[in-house]
């Protein structure tokens, strides 16, 4: 039998059922659902509940006072985002979450897991625990976005993005989750710089790509 959806996540991961649901009561979980491009939550408010998408995807965005928009990371079906600042609780969120495409998430009162009672569970033992792991894979990939945007030429830059997916998926063709201009905002260049780059870079036999499906066709 396949198992449900959550069970796959890394929230959820090595939860039983009834584990899965028992926390769901405890976190008073509920699902909202946002259209594309609607503000999943907004730079500069404090919140105590993190997401986790079911369907669709969010970017994290960080915006400056001129309007100038850096992508910092994507979260897609079963990934979390605002865990961090949602165990804070009262700790402004410097970013935005803005729904990429049509979605489906669901929030959780994460801080209520410090409550005394929880504590000695082993549901709440094996949750907090996932949230360790989940919080440092976060920090690798920001980690990873600095290697990304270090280099000073674009070509630069878009090889060591491209090269980051291709070992994480460990195979040469494969999906990012940004379209051209989210890919832009991701590496810190003009969109016009970057589809010319590309261009070149698949007139030159190193990749290949339509939309945000890629080929590496040669590594040198």
């Amino acid at each position: 039998m396949e198992k449900p959806f959550e069970e796959e996540t890394a929230l959820f991961r090595d939860m039983r059922p009834r584990e899965i649901e028992t926390a769901r009561r405890a976190l008073n979980v509920f699902e909202k659902k946002f259209v594309k491009d609607e503000a999943v939550l907004l730079a500069g408010a404090s919140t105590a509940w993190m997401g986790m998408v079911l369907e669709g995807g969010v970017t994290i965005e960080s915006t400056d006072l001129w309007g100038n928009r850096a992508i910092l990371s994507h979260a897609g079906k079963g990934q979390c985002f605002a865990e961090t600042y949602a165990w804070l609780e009262k700790q402004a969120v410097p970013v935005d979450v803005i729904a990429s495409e049509d979605s489906r998430i669901l929030f959780f009162q994460i801080g209520l897991l410090r409550q005394a009672n929880h504590l000695s569970e082993t549901w709440a033992f094996k949750l907090m625990t996932n949230l360790l792991t989940i919080s440092a894979h976060k920090n690798l990939a920001l980690s990873g976005r600095s290697f990304h945007t270090a280099a000073k030429h674009i070509r630069g830059r878009v090889m060591a993005y491209l090269n980051t997916v291709s070992l994480q998926k460990n195979q040469k063709s494969f999906e990012i989750p940004f379209d051209r201009q989210q890919l832009a905002d991701y590496l810190n260049v003009e969109r016009t710089a970057l589809s010319k780059e590309l261009s070149k870079m698949r007139n030159e036999g190193l990749i290949d790509f339509n939309k945000n499906h890629f080929i590496i066709l040669n590594l040198d």
